[in-house]
């Protein structure tokens, strides 16, 4: 029997926004590719925990996302799971520090390949499925695409280039295919390396408008709305950040 459900390859996808993403679209009746590279038992709890909510209604692929023949092999892969794809997720990305004087070019091409010319290529290689389904493309930018922050440039640049991404294939890519972007404010506290200290949270969640840090949920929110009810919308990219922007 032909599959009904919508097909949604989420990259990324096996922890912290990804894996919130997987759930609130699980949720809403849709089937899931769970891409992963380096978070396997993460992303195999997290299918097995759905599957057992809805049997055969999830699966994982794993791959390398600066490999542009493993980009191409992950979205045939995917579209050929349920015989369709309906949405692209570009959650995917790297993020560390990048001080002026301390980068290196190794930094430059690893943020450049994973934070932007993977979610162009993934987009180009579903391209052929996501016109037959009238499907879209969601990239999780970032506002300091908008604002830069101090200590990571490259990391900045890499999400503007992927605001200016989203823009460019929704006018490329339409009618046929919608095309937009979110981009959270704090949602996730960063890990390991970046971890920020209690008192810098603190500071953070002052500047904050609605004066309290985010949640994962609302980003899965903001993604399930592009790919259900915004039928009439393209090249937008949505701020979910608490009026963090509105402070300097």
């Amino acid at each position: 029997m032909p599959n009904k459900q919508k097909v949604i390859l989420i990259t990324g996808a096996a922890r912290r926004i990804g894996a919130e993403i997987a759930r609130a679209l699980h949720a809403a009746d849709m089937n899931i590719i769970l891409h992963y590279h380096a978070s396997a038992t993460q992303a195999w709890d997290l299918a097995l925990q759905l599957n057992s909510i809805r049997p055969d209604s999830v699966v994982t692929l794993k791959a390398n996302l600066c490999s542009l023949t493993e980009i191409s092999s992950l979205v045939e892969e995917a579209a050929n799971v349920w015989g369709r794809l309906d949405g692209l997720v570009n959650n995917a990305s790297r993020f560390y520090k990048t001080s002026v004087d301390s980068v290196t070019e190794e930094a430059w091409n690893d943020l450049f390949d994973s934070n932007l010319k993977a979610p162009f290529f993934l987009s180009k290689a579903a391209v052929p499925y996501l016109k037959k389904t009238k499907g879209s493309i969601i990239n999780i930018t970032d506002i300091h695409g908008d604002r830069p922050m101090r200590d990571y440039p490259v990391y900045c640049m890499t999400k503007a280039g992927l605001i200016m991404q989203t823009k460019a294939l929704a006018k490329e890519l339409s009618p046929k295919i919608r095309v937009n972007a979110i981009s959270p404010g704090e949602i996730a506290w960063p890990e390991g390396e970046n971890s920020l200290s209690n008192e810098l949270k603190q500071k953070i969640i002052e500047r904050i408008a609605l004066q309290r840090h985010g949640d994962p949920n609302y980003i899965a929110k903001a993604v399930l709305f592009f790919l259900q009810d915004a039928d009439y919308i393209t090249g937008h990219v949505l701020v979910v950040d608490g009026g963090r922007s509105l402070t300097s």
